[in-house]
């Protein structure tokens, strides 16, 4: 860590009370990442499940050259990795791709075959958790998509808060953005969007673990359909 800015929770407090009150929610989540950036220069990172380049684009414009940390779990859907190519060629990120130490193959081998299936809290901590913690740990701030309206579990979303697992500030731009406001952004931007998006898959994750969602239902209803699990662990 080389930024000169401590990372703490009065810091995070009293940016959270700054940026609040913006109530455009552009301007909101562009001040958020600018702060973010001027605070922790390279010590600052957005991460991104390439549902869309959304983030990436908003982080770009705020700080050029962002690093954007993708989970590369080795379950993604094709049209995820293409997203993830697409907006890297086209946004002026700098893409930080994260795997697990082991292939799917080592982790059948060791645990056995859809481990996802059988104890998905667990494939999730070894192919998600762990690496994403193991990729934070150079940071003091990092930055997620997450938004209000996406599930109850989120409602209480901060746009600055501190993550005590991690030690580190989170900002979450897009907190108080809705659908409409991604809607209208992604088309006036002409940002990149997963295709899977045009056939029901409001959020996307792991393969074996999503499934398109069906009109008014949950945008997160389709993540480990009758499993009682709505999140992995990255955000809790």
């Amino acid at each position: 860590m080389t930024t000169a800015v401590r990372p703490t929770p009065e810091l995070a407090a009293a940016a959270d009370a700054r940026f609040e009150g913006i109530a455009d929610p552009v301007e909101q989540a562009l001040a958020v990442l600018r702060w973010a950036g001027e605070t922790f220069g390279d010590d600052f990172a957005i991460t991104s499940s390439m549902a869309d380049g959304l983030l990436a684009h908003l982080a770009s414009r705020a700080v050029p050259g962002v690093h954007v940390v993708f989970l590369d779990t080795g379950y993604h859907f094709a049209e995820t990795i293409g997203t993830r190519d697409w907006v890297s060629g086209v946004v002026p990120i700098t893409l930080v791709n994260v795997t697990p130490p082991q292939t799917v193959a080592e982790q059948d081998a060791e645990h056995g075959p859809e481990l996802h299936q059988r104890d998905p809290d667990l494939c999730c901590s070894l192919r998600k958790v762990q690496p994403l913690a193991r990729a934070l740990a150079g940071y003091a701030a990092w930055g997620s998509g997450v938004r209000r309206d996406e599930a109850p579990t989120r409602a209480g979303t901060r746009v600055v808060d501190w993550d005590a697992k991690r030690g580190m500030v989170k900002v979450n731009p897009l907190a108080a953005w809705t659908q409409e406001h991604v809607d209208a952004y992604v088309a006036e931007h002409q940002v990149p969007v997963n295709p899977l998006q045009e056939i029901g898959y409001a959020s996307i994750g792991c393969a074996p673990c999503t499934r398109p969602v069906a009109p008014g239902e949950d945008p997160r209803a389709g993540r480990w359909a009758g499993r009682g699990k709505t999140e992995c662990g990255l955000h809790l």
